[in-house]
């Protein structure tokens, strides 16, 4: 079986790896992979431009579950994706995530928290006093409920992982072509059978894998398909402040932003909420820096009133891809291209989720169904049914 993955960020890199891996090819036919990325150093890719958090507080089963794994690879990776003479270090910081709640969102916060939960995730639910003896830095006295995961929570490398996902892969005898795709060949009867590069070469294929991430609306219109997968710039900010503060969890705010400790000082950013303008296709060398005074700040500095004197220092921008149907990933075959497999639209979790997403499409592909974990719920059959799969906790 020839597969031809589209994109080698970590998704990308994570499929190929797991269709040549011993973990997953064990009783089936051998792959021949090759991923086509016309950014090897992935200098542009939002695997690299994130801010490389995993958490397990998410409202559907099967991202916890995906999390679960993830976290393995991550705090295992010498194991996984380890090398002869080379360790991988993914600089792993165990810190929880805490969301924070006003009286408007309490039901939907202690419903969001319910699922990791019943799931034996341990996250507290913390009263406002509770809250803000555990801590003292946060302002509480507007919030109703605080959600704090204990344990399984932080944030890595993102670079670091795509690229060892990488190393891992062509170890095991995928092969990286740097190039991008300009269009399909197709037998007539909605198979595809080859990708066309911009240098003129073109690559056979028995089956081609959309890991494109923010790009994968266009490889959908070269192949003659809608993939319902846009990009969206988002902006994170490194930033400090005079007042000494403890190592923080990374805190998500009512209003939208998101900050926690990185080195000696902090990141944060901002997500527009549903009915705010979010442009897309936006150049990535031209950060939102208005952000900051407008919407960053004033948060901040209610949030924690140590945060009133903060300084920024820089920022960068990188690309969500989003899928607005319900911001959950669509994994699987495309209803109208049944060997167009969708690896897309994970709309800013598919960093953590990578190694449970190339596991699951490798096993689906070498042995026609999913044997670690079930990821139907993520099926790209959505796009046909209108029937979303809603994941609440974006950020």
């Amino acid at each position: 079986m020839k597969v031809v993955v589209i994109g080698g960020g970590a998704i990308g890199a994570s499929v190929a790896m797991f269709l040549r891996h011993p973990a997953t090819t064990a009783g089936a036919a051998a792959a021949e992979v090759t991923v086509v990325e016309a950014d090897p150093g992935l200098k542009w890719a939002s695997s690299a431009l994130s801010a490389g958090s995993i958490r397990q507080q998410f409202s559907t089963p099967v991202n916890v579950a995906l999390s679960q794994f993830g976290l393995e690879v991550i705090t295992r990776a010498d194991e996984w994706l380890g090398l002869p003479g080379g360790a991988a270090e993914l600089g792993f910081v165990p810190s929880g995530y805490l969301f924070v709640a006003t009286a408007r969102g309490e039901a939907a916060l202690r419903a969001q928290t319910g699922v990791p939960q019943a799931l034996g995730v341990p996250v507290s639910l913390c009263s406002p006093e509770t809250a803000a003896r555990r801590w003292p830095w946060l302002r509480t006295d507007d919030l109703a409920i605080a959600a704090f995961g204990e344990a399984g929570e932080g944030w890595f490398d993102g670079a670091s992982l795509a690229l060892a996902l990488g190393r891992r892969a062509r170890a095991l005898g995928a092969q990286w072509v740097k190039g991008r795709v300009t269009g399909f060949d197709d037998d007539g009867r909605g198979h595809l059978r080859a990708a066309r590069l911009d240098d003129g070469r073109s690559l056979e294929a028995d089956v081609v894998v959309c890991a494109a991430g923010a790009w994968s609306g266009h490889l959908g219109r070269l192949a003659g398909v809608d993939i319902p997968v846009h990009a969206r710039r988002r902006t994170v900010f490194v930033f400090d402040s005079p007042a000494a503060l403890p190592r923080t969890p990374l805190v998500i705010d009512p209003s939208g932003i998101w900050f926690r400790s990185e080195g000696s000082g902090f990141i944060g950013g901002w997500s527009p909420g549903p009915g705010e303008p979010d442009p897309d296709d936006l150049p990535l060398d031209q950060p939102d820096l208005d952000q900051f005074e407008e919407r960053l700040w004033p948060a901040l500095a209610h949030r924690v009133p140590a945060f009133e004197a903060l300084r920024r220092r820089r920022a960068w921008a990188g690309y969500y891809e989003v899928h607005p149907l319900d911001g959950n990933g669509l994994v699987g075959p495309h209803p109208e291209r049944s060997n167009l497999i969708l690896a897309c639209g994970f709309s800013g979790h598919g960093l953590q989720h990578s190694p449970g997403i190339g596991r699951g499409v490798a096993e689906w592909l070498l042995h026609g169904r999913y044997r670690s974990l079930d990821l139907s719920p993520l099926s790209a059959q959505r796009l046909a049914s209108g029937r979303p799969l809603v994941e609440a906790a974006i950020i």
